[in-house]
């Protein structure tokens, strides 16, 4: 059977490496390791991904899955200047409950943004870390969510680790998608 996760697959050394934000969930019982290639250098994946998030640029999602979501609610195809202001100590609201917010913990452009946050009991950091590679013209992206303590591994692992996988997999695809319908090369 075809792992249709295969996409967004961490590879050995982005599992083993450690992280900016690692320290902050630490010891963490679960942690999810994704990661996608973008043929684009990190300067111009970068803003995207400071622009993410529920009341700002929304979640990015290809063209054929966001016509399934109500014109009101879907992401923006382009960078929009007042989302570009993140900064470390920021809290942005978060798809994980009506009061789920992620604090920004760290921040360098075109190389790392950390967030926070406590669900419950359960501390949580989500680390989104830019590669260059191809003489800089492309950029991995890796993405690292850190959780502790968890009560149901097993659930967290299998349930959230399928759900994490799918949400990525949508982002690497809408991501991709909007950064080819830029000029930045």
């Amino acid at each position: 059977m075809i792992d249709p996760f295969r996409r967004v697959a961490a590879t050995a050394e982005e599992v083993s490496a450690s992280r900016p934000g690692d320290q902050l969930v630490d010891p963490a019982t679960v942690v999810m390791d994704r990661g996608f290639d973008l043929a684009h250098p990190p300067a111009a994946v970068w803003p995207w991904l400071v622009q993410l998030g529920k009341r700002r640029a929304g979640w990015y999602l290809p063209r054929p899955v966001e016509r399934l979501v109500p014109r009101g609610r879907r992401a923006l195809r382009h960078v929009d200047p007042r989302w570009q202001g993140l900064a470390v100590g920021d809290v942005i609201p978060d798809y994980g409950g009506r009061d789920a917010t992620f604090e920004v913990a760290e921040l360098v452009p075109a190389s790392h943004l950390v967030h926070t946050s406590r669900r419950g009991g359960t501390s949580v950091s989500w680390t989104l870390h830019l590669s260059p590679y191809d003489g800089g013209r492309s950029t991995r992206v890796h993405l690292r969510l850190r959780l502790g303590p968890v009560r149901h591994v097993r659930v967290a692992e299998t349930v959230g680790g399928a759900f994490d996988a799918l949400t990525i997999l949508g982002l690497a695809a809408g991501l991709a998608e909007r950064l080819d319908e830029g000029v930045d090369r």
